[in-house]
């Protein structure tokens, strides 16, 4: 795997380092979805998991296709998404907070009764 992804400056970059830092990312968002209490942490893990895929997305399309575009417009794609399910979420926990007066996930829990 010593193929490299050339930036702008010439510079060449490998391609598994781009990988080790989206694994990084994506393993840290896991890990934060599955132990954090607050809502408003739940939702930094789940954008950590979205940006590591978008990072995956770019530096395949730079390394498969140099030419093209394709996986720089599905990042983009994901980015928007994300901002929509950011925006909903939001509203979201801004209402469980304004119920229960914190952002904690037993909450939720409660509003089912």
């Amino acid at each position: 795997m010593g193929e490299l992804i050339v930036n702008s400056t010439g510079a060449g970059i490998p391609l598994a380092a781009y990988l080790v830092v989206s694994l990084i990312m994506f393993f840290a968002g896991v890990y934060g979805f599955f132990t954090r209490k607050n809502l408003i942490l739940i939702l930094i893990s789940i954008e950590l998991i979205l940006n590591s895929v978008d990072i995956n997305f770019a530096a395949f399309n730079r390394y498969l296709f140099p030419d093209q575009m394709e996986g720089l417009f599905y990042a983009l794609f994901v980015i928007a998404m994300s901002a929509c399910e950011t925006a909903v979420a939001i509203a979201i926990i801004i209402n469980v907070y304004r119920k229960f007066g914190n952002t904690e996930v037993d909450n939720i829990e409660q509003m089912k009764n």
